[in-house]
């Protein structure tokens, strides 16, 4: 059976599956990135599981992969095939298409795991039948995925969507990136985590924990559910005055809330366009899964663009 090997490659742990023509997953599994042990180890074991997949395509499906699609967190060069810089991962420059190519015989594309999941919500997703979206994940950090007719905008050098670094709150709390104020010191998963345990005293309580706190009327947890709403969508304004999409998709383990983020998300929002297109505001619909079917249809485009070339060169 013709497919091709999608691998998304997460901080800690990789997930892979066998990708058929029609999107279908013939086989999935998953691994541990082996950080703790450094960046070779990581490559390693990428290089290992990569090649356990093929090997499975041939023995349970008949023939080997036909292409490979990996997605990879950090900075990414998708046209030179190059993950630049990973923080969680320890690497730099890394030739990581010609080494998967190397090892597996078949063309390769790598891409950002946000841009790659943004592409198959799109696609297939949430997103799915719209010109123009916008995906945003809110996880650990906030980043986005700019879609445009089927595909997602990498921008001149590939930091296109990093709507997490915009400055919600001039001279607000300082971000790794060395701005003050940044979306995603706000909005993220992390953020309410932080702000939550600070206000109910329980250090281990998280962003889960305060939506339930809010379900059940919890006023201080009300009060820091409402502060992050109100930067998420002081945010997503900028963005959809600036882009103009057709369809908004939030996702990461922010968006797990369900309405108690969606309805005052909506509401915000609403309250704070004048001019622009109000867009409908969506949550993702495909889970963790979004990095391996985005992952597959990296793979396939590439067969297909492959295909497209040799028609026109012959």
């Amino acid at each position: 059976m013709r497919h091709v090997i999608a691998l998304d490659v997460g901080g800690t742990g990789m997930k892979a599956a066998l990708v058929g023509a029609d999107g279908t997953l013939l086989h999935q599994d998953r691994r541990p990135t082996g950080r703790e042990r450094g960046p070779d180890a990581v490559v390693d074991a990428i290089l290992g599981f990569a090649a356990d997949l093929r090997a499975h395509g041939v023995e349970r499906l008949g023939e080997p992969a036909a292409a490979a699609g990996v997605a990879v967190p950090g900075i990414v060069d998708e046209a030179d095939g190059i993950a630049v810089y990973a923080a969680n991962l320890g690497w730099r420059d890394l030739p990581l298409r010609t080494l998967l190519a190397e090892r597996l015989g078949i063309p390769v594309a790598l891409g950002h795991d946000v841009r790659t999941g943004g592409l198959a919500e799109g696609r297939v997703g949430a997103g799915r039948g719209a010109d123009r979206f916008l995906f945003v994940a809110l996880g650990t950090g906030i980043a986005g995925a700019i879609g445009v007719d089927g595909r997602v905008e990498a921008g001149a050098h590939g930091f296109a969507g990093e709507i997490g670094h915009v400055v919600v709150r001039p001279g607000g709390t300082p971000c790794p990136c060395g701005q003050l104020g940044c979306l995603e010191r706000f909005a993220s998963a992390a953020a309410v985590s932080e702000a939550w345990a600070a206000a109910c005293g329980d250090p281990e309580a998280d962003a889960a924990d305060c939506a339930k706190a809010v379900v059940s009327g919890d006023p201080n947890a009300v009060r820091v559910w409402q502060r992050a709403v109100d930067a998420l969508a002081d945010g997503l304004v900028t963005a959809l005055t600036l882009l103009d999409p057709r369809t908004l998709v939030i996702g990461g383990g922010l968006a797990e809330a369900g309405d108690t983020l969606f309805t005052p998300l909506r509401d915000a929002v609403r309250a704070r366009v004048t001019f622009q297109k109000l867009p409908e505001i969506v949550p993702a619909a495909l889970g963790d899964t979004a990095g391996c079917r985005g992952a597959g249809l990296l793979a396939w485009d590439l067969l297909h663009h492959t295909i497209d070339s040799s028609e026109v060169a012959t």
